[in-house]
């Protein structure tokens, strides 16, 4: 089930949780150097991913709270231990990672299981897991879950190995497309052709293997370390909050507890939608809604509006008719004015154009040269023409990348023209949830595959979720999933935190800091919570719609978050 296992120690100046950055070092505007751009080591692709993978997740500037009112920056000694491994009929592995403190709780023997948020690499919720798990004595264990950051270089031959090295197409990879040739840049999420989503909760179910299989050697004298005799709380935010659900439905009695924060899952039931049905229709039209809302129109919007509606797929006969009718048809699909607010902060980054182009490879299992719509990835000149990637660029892709393109030096090719404004692909992406080619019943059907079923009878499950978020609304996703497994007289307690939308790293920025919260105090709080029950100290927290208030600018206060009691 494992190969390429390797065993890296961290102490003396290195640790697991910052790799010695410290609270300081991950506030810095600059990431940490290469001594050699073009061949860094290791343990610089480490330190350079912590350092980016922190700064995704977590809400790290002054006056935000961080490591002062909430979370953990703690230096935590100990070893890890990585993997590749494969889950029955994947084609391509997925990292498996276990970071296994010297202040191991030898009397508690806990292992604390996640999923890397979005498509990120391995260290991809080394803020949500790693900063409660490591301090108190767990391990942690981590998966990509099919995604992650193992670009590979079409125009070099190169991927990326076990060690976060380039290594040529020969090497064991973590990434080798199908086929191995062409032009431009390939990644795992997009192109490995097995659909990962399908398989979340199976990744979650292997890294907890390996969490065991490793705790068995590397602590022989307390061994076996069993399902049975060992504690598993699994937790995750966002992609990784879907994955932790998804793993909460194995019928065996492995998991002890469940947290999901934020997730993106797919549930049975009134309001459920898929994020890419939602997120083609939000790329198609909120730049055009946004100011209907009196947000600022994003640049070139009036002429997509315009083009929108000469294409039939808005109505009116004038620009403000025009935004009024995308706004309408928001509404009228789930959205509300909260979500939509939130949302626009995705529409200045292109992210919800960067979801639907590489989903639509993922869900329909196409290769790197197939996408339905014309898509391909590449490095890019300033003038938007293809160019193959520099060996720079290359070798940082690992720590830098984040999992789906644009950034890092990997750009999304349009084969339409600047001219078209980017719109002839956005109705081709949209056609593959709400048209009836072979194509969109392809991305159809992987789809349909990511469905998520019950959690487990007697499975402890606490779902959270900002009542803003604009980018997983949670009428789309935990509404209709808590629904489901309450109706079934499943154990889920659901938080609802008012004023908290999906990205904390975003709360920096002063106008949204001072007008949203972050979430991770709540998942850190329902991790407490789990884990006092476990140990028979304390009830399940109950079903909640938090109160939280804005913090207008102030540094960030106890009353602020109104935690439940």
């Amino acid at each position: 089930m494992f190969n390429q296992q390797r065993m890296t120690e961290h102490r003396d100046g290195d640790d697991l949780l910052t790799a010695g950055l410290g609270l300081a070092g991950l506030r810095a505007m600059l990431p940490p150097a290469f001594a050699d751009a073009e061949h860094p080591t290791p343990a610089e692709l480490r330190r350079r991913a912590l350092w980016a993978n922190w700064r995704g997740i977590a809400d790290l500037a002054p006056g935000g709270g961080y490591a002062e009112l909430y979370g953990s920056v703690a230096s935590v000694p100990g070893r890890e231990f990585s993997a590749f491994a494969r889950v029955p009929g994947a084609t391509q592995p997925h990292r498996v990672l276990l970071q296994l403190p010297d202040a191991f709780d030898a009397g508690k023997r806990c292992v604390v299981v996640t999923a890397s948020s979005g498509s990120r690499g391995i260290y991809g919720a080394i803020a949500v897991a790693g900063a409660w798990g490591l301090p108190k004595g767990c391990a942690v264990a981590y998966t990509d879950k099919g995604a992650g950051t193992d670009y590979f270089d079409l125009d070099a031959g190169q991927g990326i190995a076990a060690d976060g090295t380039v290594a040529a197409a020969d090497a064991d990879l973590a990434f080798k497309p199908a086929p191995a040739s062409g032009s431009g840049i390939a990644y795992k999420h997009a192109h490995s052709q097995d659909n990962p989503e399908a398989d979340w909760g199976r990744h979650v179910k292997q890294a907890a293997q390996f969490a065991l299989q490793s705790l068995n050697e590397a602590l022989p004298a307390q061994a076996p370390f069993t399902f049975a005799n060992t504690r598993v709380i699994a937790v995750g935010i966002s992609n990784g909050g879907g994955a932790v659900l998804r793993a909460a439905e194995d019928g065996d009695d492995w998991l002890d507890a469940v947290v999901a924060g934020e997730p993106n899952v797919l549930a049975e039931g009134h309001g459920a939608r898929n994020l890419y049905d939602y997120t083609t229709e939000a790329a198609l039209l909120m730049p055009c809604a946004l100011p209907a809302l009196g947000l600022p129109a994003m640049p070139g919007s009036d002429a997509k509006c315009a083009v929108l509606a000469a294409n039939g797929v808005l109505s009116g006969s004038d620009l403000k008719a025009q935004q009024q009718d995308a706004l309408a048809k928001l509404h009228a699909s789930g959205w509300t004015d909260a979500a939509l607010r939130a949302g626009s902060i995705s529409v200045a980054f292109d992210l919800w154009r960067a979801i639907g182009v590489s989903y639509a490879s993922a869900y329909g299992r196409y290769a790197h040269d197939a996408h339905p719509c014309g898509y391909r990835y590449s490095a890019v000149n300033p003038d938007a023409t293809t160019r193959a990637a520099t060996a720079t660029e290359r070798a940082s892709w690992i720590a830098d990348g984040s999992g789906i393109p644009p950034g890092a030096g990997a750009a999304i090719v349009d084969p339409q023209p600047m001219a078209d404004l980017g719109l002839t692909g956005l109705q081709c992406l949209r056609a593959l949830w709400a048209g009836d080619g072979a194509d969109a019943q392809r991305v159809r059907k992987g789809i349909a595959e990511t469905r998520a079923g019950l959690p487990r009878k007697g499975l402890p499950v606490v779902v959270i979720h900002g009542t803003d978020d604009g980018l997983v609304p949670q009428a789309f996703s935990s509404a209709p999933y808590v629904a489901m497994a309450q109706a079934a007289n499943r154990d889920v307690r659901y938080w609802q935190v008012r004023n908290a939308q999906h990205f904390d790293a975003f709360l920096g920025f002063p106008q949204y800091g001072a007008v949203y919260l972050p979430l991770l105090p709540y998942v850190y709080a329902a991790l407490d919570r789990v884990d006092a029950h476990l140990d028979g100290k304390g009830a399940l927290p109950a079903d909640a719609v938090i109160a939280s208030v804005p913090r207008a600018g102030k540094p960030l206060a106890a009353d602020n978050l109104a935690m439940p009691h």
